[in-house]
């Protein structure tokens, strides 16, 4: 499979040969494990950044305004926009793109949107491939914007080099929402819509939360309008000036390689030594009670000469 003429457009920044790339990974496509292959000792140079939040916080305004100053910069940025699930079509639901039309003809902004597929956590089940191809691609920074659903949403900290989580004034109940959770994550808190009322008691309340977190070095808040464009320049020196520990990418790519090793397996064994119509009728002996789930997984592993 030669997928070099594919793999040189891809490097030399063609927009047509990024997106079909993309679909092929997303989809798992046939091509896609080569491709992946090929593209690896390509990445790792970006600057990955993550930000995630509740629904409603402003992530894609901020996000667009960060990229405008970093295009300003003559930064090239990739942007993944991981959206919700469509039900129906399995596709993402919000088009965060929408959003972010002002870069629509700056060929150094490329936006794509991603489902979820149900996965939890706030990612995509294939956001680490598409991350993979994104920085094999040349942009110097990828930013990852996440489905906001909560506290739920941390597998953004393993993926991302520095994280930022956003919340705005009127979160609604303060118990529920200032839990440590997803604030736990954060390199960088950023109260958006700062220029609406209740501002000043949601960062005290943030402040007295962190006060004791984070081994007593807290992350800054930085307030920002994103409407307005303002504070989104203090946002990125404050994005600069973290830095993630050395071993935090030997650390996400640990769990990584256990959850690819745990699939790969997965395929095998019920590719090869368990059928699809086996696992039909082994689960439902087991749904009647006419069979114990942890012999029958015994016997399979047994069966694939892994006991």
């Amino acid at each position: 499979m030669d997928l070099s003429p594919w793999i040189e457009k891809l490097r030399n920044g063609d927009p047509r040969a990024l997106a079909r790339a993309l679909s092929e990974v997303e989809d798992r496509g046939p091509r896609a494990e080569a491709l992946l292959r090929q593209l690896f000792p390509h990445s790792g140079k970006s600057w990955r950044l993550g930000v995630t939040g509740a629904p409603g916080a402003g992530k894609s305004s901020l996000v667009n305004r960060l990229a405008a100053h970093l295009r300003g910069e003559k930064k090239s940025v990739a942007i993944l926009a991981v959206d919700p699930t469509s039900p129906f079509s399995g596709g993402s639901i919000l088009g965060d793109r929408i959003r972010m039309q002002s870069h629509h003809a700056d060929p150094g902004v490329f936006i794509r949107s991603m489902a979820t597929r149900g996965a939890l956590g706030g990612l995509a089940p294939t956001t680490i491939d598409a991350m993979v191809v994104l920085e094999a691609s040349g942009h110097d920074v990828v930013i990852v914007e996440t489905v906001g659903v909560g506290q739920a949403e941390v597998d953004v900290v393993r993926l991302a080099g520095i994280v930022s989580v956003v919340v705005t004034p009127g979160m609604g109940d303060d118990v529920q929402a200032l839990k440590a959770g997803v604030l736990e994550i954060a390199d960088v808190l950023v109260l958006n819509k700062a220029d609406q009322p209740g501002a000043d008691r949601t960062q005290q309340q943030l402040e007295a939360m962190l006060s004791t977190a984070h081994n007593g070095h807290p992350p800054p808040i930085v307030r920002t309008v994103a409407t307005e464009d303002q504070g989104i320049g203090e946002w990125l020196a404050a994005l600069r000036s973290k830095e993630r520990p050395e071993n935090a990418a030997a650390a996400y790519w640990r769990e990584k390689l256990l959850a690819m090793l745990g699939q790969r397996l997965l395929e095998k064994i019920v590719g090869e030594v368990l059928t699809e119509e086996q696992l039909s009728e082994a689960a439902n002996e087991v749904a009647n009670r006419r069979r114990n789930p942890y012999d029958f997984i015994a016997e399979v592993v047994a069966k694939a000469g892994l006991s």
